[in-house]
């Protein structure tokens, strides 16, 4: 580049969802969500709670950008946070430091943040644990990141192939993270409770006994299964 480039670029207004919209998600499962999404929305399987027992969450994305082995933008993403947000980091994939540990971690609950969620490392598991905040990344390591390269906030991002923008509602189990993006919000809120009506007619069968579901009994009588006797 030609001139160096700002330290960081922030985007501070963005649309948030309504408290009504974020409600009507809170508690759902991450599969309820996905099946209400068409099958997709999740975030990759590495992208797991840290602590257990610590893993549920739903709120609004804040996206930070801070790239690999460095958290300027994330501590940047501070100025922005509001009560019930979930802040973002981007690293592109980067495992070799960690993005955040505990300190970070409380200062975002001191914020009234919601949650963290990473496609890095994070560190400081015994402090991770204390702050209580539900924290969802790819790995774990001491290793340190600096604070001194050029990142962004507010700003969309990508964490493992799924794009995420500010004002997405993020929700989050022991399966995982799905991003609802915010132009789906009210077909997923929508479609979530023919969704669970369906899980709970099918769960019930099972436990009455169900072996064989009708779907499958019908396309093993029909014409695209050809026995080979």
């Amino acid at each position: 580049m030609i001139e160096d480039p700002p330290l960081i670029t922030m985007r501070r207004r963005f649309t948030r969802p309504s408290r009504a919209q974020v409600g009507a998600l809170h508690g759902a499962m991450t599969g309820h969500l996905v099946d209400a999404m068409g099958g997709r929305g999740g975030l990759p399987w590495s992208i797991k709670p840290v602590i257990p027992e610590q893993a549920h969450f739903c709120g609004i994305a804040l996206t930070s950008h801070p790239g690999p082995a460095d958290n300027l933008a994330t501590f940047a993403a501070l100025d922005l946070a509001e009560p019930g947000d979930v802040i973002v980091a981007a690293t592109d994939g980067y495992m070799g430091t960690a993005v955040i540990g505990d300190l970070l971690l409380g200062m975002m609950r001191n914020c009234g943040v919601v949650a963290f969620v990473t496609d890095g490392c994070v560190r400081d598991i015994p402090g991770i644990r204390g702050v209580g905040l539900p924290c969802h990344a790819a790995g774990v390591t001491p290793n340190s990141p600096v604070r001194n390269r050029p990142g962004t906030v507010g700003l969309p991002v990508t964490l493992g192939g799924v794009p995420i923008a500010s004002g997405d509602i993020l929700v989050g189990d022991l399966d995982g993270v799905v991003v609802v993006p915010f132009a789906r919000i009210d077909a997923v809120i929508a479609a979530l409770e023919g969704v669970r009506k369906a899980e709970v007619a099918l769960e019930d069968k099972v436990k009455a006994g169900l072996k064989i579901p009708d779907f499958i009994h019908s396309l093993l009588a029909g014409p695209g299964v050809r026995d080979d006797t």
